[in-house]
């Protein structure tokens, strides 16, 4: 039986969701005009005001927010309240520029551990759970946003944030943890740790796990879920715009719903910036309906992906995103065609292979290179070179076949590639250093 966290919204008709949105979003572009002087004048540059917006129809008037607007407005440009109503702030990883820094009031949080909570419950969390929350904490909004929702749930929550295994799977047997949140690169290093103690899935209490934070494929999904005896749902979010809780996966496990009665999503053509139907792919873009301190409107997030309004078989109805397929930033472009490691990945585990691998790129002699370092499981590792060439060669068919370039493959022994307890670093693009 399937169990809604806010099920009067959650499985709203489209007619209440839509004037949801149509109210909330007149209310948000007026605060924005009233408050944030930085965007009121990217509305004035672009010859809109307040009044030009009645309906989610007049969205596309509205002028983009990028990256680069929250990096050149840091930290206060964006503020949209007086400081002294904000309680706390997050913040993005900064590995590139300025770091983006989030405002949160009370009725921030309190809305964002809401969207966290639905995601908890869609994973079939209940009061009688013990929820093992092992994103990081601090800066970062992993942590501190599954922590609320599963408060509100009325969860036992462990608040081991990342790192330290042994403690990890020691509280997860000692104190019968039933739900997971973690990466899904930490989640799948946890798996592998627990079958190396001899642990079957029998042994896991675990029933579900709810990861995020970075990409991840069908096939590393189902490797998980096997490890751990699991079902393993995704959930989607930035800090722009609150943290993990935008969007989350219910038991059809095929797409995200869209917490839509606080964000508006749009697809646009990545590079004229027109908003695309319903079932194409593009750029995400969202619009935040009712956080105060850090209002974001029409915010693009540089990820790949497709929106379906089709029917759920879970009763929600709210909008679906699909996994990402990549990031139009982080998209490689190597000898002129698109690449994204998701589909490395997807390669490498239907060939058996974990999900630990590099991708090194490079440019020689003017011509880009393409580097695969994959780490092999204890079970194949050899030193017969015949079969090391043999089982090189598969991959590197493999990876012709999906991408339609040849790359060049290295099979390193079980442990070479450093693992991560946050997210994993799979590129390293030297052509850029």
């Amino acid at each position: 039986m399937e169990r809604y966290f806010q099920e009067e919204i959650e499985c709203a008709s489209r007619e209440t969701i839509i004037g949801i949105q149509n109210e909330k979003l007149v209310k948000q572009v007026k605060h924005v005009w009233d408050d944030v002087p930085y965007y009121r004048k990217k509305m004035e540059d672009a010859g809109v005001t307040p009044d030009d917006i009645r309906s989610i129809d007049d969205l596309h008037k509205l002028p983009f927010l990028s990256k680069a607007d929250l990096r050149e407005s840091y930290p206060y440009g964006l503020l949209g309240c007086p400081l002294k109503e904000c309680v706390r702030i997050h913040s993005t990883s900064g590995t590139t520029g300025r770091r983006v820094v989030a405002f949160y009031t009370k009725e921030d949080i309190d809305l964002w551990t809401d969207c966290t909570a639905r995601a908890i419950v869609a994973a079939g969390g209940t009061d009688e759970d013990v929820c093992q929350i092992s994103y990081g904490y601090g800066l970062f909004t992993g942590g501190a946003g599954l922590d609320g929702g599963s408060h509100k749930v009325g969860c036992l929550t462990v608040p081991t944030s990342s790192g330290n295994t042994q403690r990890q799977i020691m509280f997860i047997q000692d104190l019968q943890t039933t739900i997971l949140c973690c990466t899904p690169s930490y989640a799948a290093y946890l798996a592998e740790t627990m079958e190396e103690m001899g642990l079957s899935p029998e042994d896991i209490p675990l029933k579900a796990g709810i990861f995020g934070a970075e990409a991840w494929s069908e096939e590393m999904r189902r490797d998980i879920e096997q490890k751990m005896g699991i079902r393993a749902y995704d959930i989607y979010g930035l800090t722009e715009l609150s943290g993990p809780g935008v969007a989350f996966e219910c038991s059809a496990q095929n797409g995200m719903h869209i917490n839509e009665d606080h964000f508006i999503a749009e697809v646009i053509d990545p590079e004229t910036g027109e908003p695309l139907p319903d079932g194409e792919q593009g750029e995400l873009v969202f619009t935040s309906l009712d956080k105060r301190a850090f209002p974001l409107l029409r915010y693009r997030t540089r990820d790949i992906c497709v929106l379906s309004r089709e029917k759920c078989s879970c009763g929600r109805t709210h909008v679906k995103m699909m996994k990402p397929r990549g990031r139009t930033d982080d998209m490689l472009i190597i000898r002129g065609v698109n690449v994204f490691p998701s589909q490395i990945e997807t390669v490498l585990l239907n060939h058996g292979y974990p999900a630990n691998y590099q991708i090194i790129v490079d440019r020689v002699n003017n011509s880009d290179t393409l580097d695969v370092r994959v780490e092999m499981t204890p079970e194949m590792f050899t030193d017969n070179i015949a079969e090391i060439t043999k089982r090189q060669k598969e991959l590197v068919d493999g990876m012709k076949s999906m991408l339609g370039i040849k790359a060049a493959v290295t099979l390193v022994a079980p442990k070479s590639i450093t693992r991560s307890e946050g997210k994993a670093v799979r590129v390293i693009d030297k052509r850029k250093i």
